[in-house]
């Protein structure tokens, strides 16, 4: 009997207990089914962090700030001590004091053993953005860093390589603006609006070049994004009529360090920031608390899923067992005839990994079915709110991955009733009642 024959009655032999096969593969699909949609609920879900991570800036960005007074308590509700060199952040109990940094405390980053590179973030104050003669709105302005990208509806992000004025705008103000969609946005003109020093007003004409879809990450849907020309020249604008002790103020900073630095290497370098009087916060430290959650969950479920699998495994033995009991004769009968007890090994094991495969991939077809349809309708629904997350998302090769592994359990399952039907003496099977 060759390898096709073989392969050939063992599939014939799995369907002549059809009603035992049945019960058999849809515990198989069980777990199957659970073990892909949660796989699936844990690509879509990271890719969305991946997606939001970069919006956020890259791994090997650290923002950088100057701790505040040290000695401060931060449960004392009092009033604090002025300090020029201070400012307030945030509300209630979430404020808290950054000391604002200079030229000398830039410099001074850079010299933390493993900051490779480190530039101020300038901020820019927008009083507003106008169309040519429409309705002014309130936005806010911020600029790229290396490795942080923004989610587009359309166009482009800013040229930082560009000496053009450039700015995205989000999706959220394509109709306020006076634009039809998205795409009708990009080209047009935009005027931002800020105060200098000398509290003038200026408006400076820049482009639309692209239109940012909502993100995770993002604070609000007023975010404006600037490549560094207009960062620079808005910056420049804004410090015009400022005493000269104010100028070169920055409230943070961005750092960068080598992207092959463990997560111990990269706690050491926060306790080498702190002793220097600075405090750094990673993109995983922004996002770890979320990503924890969501792989814990993931975790469980897919704990669930190898419960199912582990019951369909004692299915599978229990039919299989089954099988080599019915046919004692037929197996003597081949022996008999010569067949090895290695192909009668194989030939048992061949029909478990069908009845894995035929669960496997019945389970994996129904759960991608479901999980796209769920994902439809919660991305109409429940989430419109975060564009751009798809919810269960199935990876190719990690659908052929679940397929073989769950065939693997099958092979391992039908092991025992195969070896029993091997070793079985041809003179006494034929002899059997």
């Amino acid at each position: 009997m060759n390898a096709g024959d073989l392969i050939g009655t063992a599939i014939a032999n799995t369907f002549r207990s059809r009603a035992r096969t049945t019960l058999t593969v849809l515990a198989i699909f069980v777990g199957a089914f659970t073990l892909t949609l949660t796989s699936g609920l844990g690509t879509g879900i990271n890719r969305y962090i991946d997606d939001t991570v970069a919006g956020i800036g890259a791994a090997d960005v650290m923002t950088v700030t100057k701790t505040g007074d040290a000695s401060a308590d931060p449960t004392d509700t009092g009033p604090r001590e002025y300090d020029p060199n201070s400012v307030l952040t945030g509300n209630g109990p979430a404020q808290s004091s950054v000391t604002l940094m200079t030229d000398a405390d830039i410099q001074a980053i850079g010299e933390v053993d493993g900051i490779l590179e480190v530039e101020p973030v300038k901020s820019v104050q927008l009083d507003y953005v106008q169309h040519e003669d429409g309705t002014p709105y309130v936005a806010t302005l911020g600029a790229l860093v290396a490795g942080q990208s923004v989610q587009l509806a359309a166009g482009a992000e800013p040229d930082d390589d560009s000496a053009e004025l450039q700015v995205t705008i989000p999706v959220s103000f394509v109709e306020p603006l006076g634009f039809a969609d998205a795409d009708a946005a990009i080209g047009q003109p935009l005027t931002l609006a800020l105060t200098d020093g000398a509290f003038a007003q200026h408006g400076v004409e820049v482009t639309i070049v692209g239109v940012a879809e909502e993100a995770l990450a993002a604070a609000s849907g007023t975010g404006l994004v600037a490549n560094h020309a207009l960062e620079d020249d808005l910056y420049q604008l804004q410090s015009t009529g400022l005493p000269a002790d104010q100028l070169d103020r920055w409230t943070q900073a961005t750092a960068w360090f080598d992207e092959d630095l463990t997560t111990t290497q990269i706690d050491q370098l926060k306790e080498r920031l702190a002793d220097a009087g600075f405090g750094g916060t990673t993109t995983a430290d922004q996002l770890g608390a979320f990503t924890t959650v969501i792989d814990t969950i993931v975790l469980v479920l897919n704990v669930f899923a190898a419960i199912a699998l582990l019951a369909a495994a004692f299915g599978i033995v229990n039919t299989l067992l089954m099988s080599v009991q019915e046919r004692t004769r037929e197996i003597g009968l081949m022996k008999a005839m010569g067949m090895g007890s290695g192909r009668v090994f194989a030939l048992f094991s061949t029909e478990a990994v069908f009845i894995g495969f035929l669960g496997s991939a019945i389970g994996v077809v129904v759960a991608m079915i479901v999980g796209t349809a769920a994902s439809t309708f919660l991305g109409s629904a429940l989430l419109s709110d975060l564009p751009g997350l798809t919810i269960v998302a199935f990876d190719p090769l990690t659908v052929a991955l679940t397929i073989l592994l769950i065939m693997a359990v099958a092979f391992l399952a039908g092991t025992l009733p195969a070896a029993r039907a091997a070793r079985k003496d041809p003179v006494e099977a034929l002899r059997y009642e």
